[in-house]
């Protein structure tokens, strides 16, 4: 692949059984605000899906900027995440992370998630 750092529809989990495959047998991660779930793909690249709930975060707004956090920063660190196929989960105190203006954590999701694969 080319070096650009976009988010095309071939970098995203939109079907169902997309995101059915990684809930089925997922490898789970942590961080504070987010849970990471994944599992390889047999793809060259990583793929992103989204499962931001409304009963975790209330507002629309909320939710859409938190959507929009993952995916920038997902964007922007792609190239070190590995064939996986990755599906996001935000915790209560997501929304903390929002009004804090803390934007330095979404590298923490990604290291999680480095580290989980490395150990394995």
């Amino acid at each position: 692949t080319n070096n650009r750092q976009g988010f095309p529809p071939s970098r995203r989990l939109c079907r169902q059984a997309e995101y059915t495959a990684v809930f089925s047998k997922p490898v789970r991660c942590s961080t504070r605000y987010f849970t990471l779930l994944y599992t390889s793909n047999r793809k060259s690249y990583p793929r992103l899906g989204l499962a931001i709930s409304k009963k975790i975060i209330r507002k629309a707004v909320d939710r859409n900027r938190v959507k929009r956090m993952i995916r920038e920063s997902f964007r922007l660190n792609q190239q070190q995440l590995g064939c996986f196929d990755i599906v996001v989960l935000a915790k209560r105190d997501t929304v903390k992370l929002l009004l804090g203006g803390k934007n330095k954590n979404q590298s923490g999701l990604w290291k999680a998630l480095h580290r989980t694969t490395s150990s394995q």
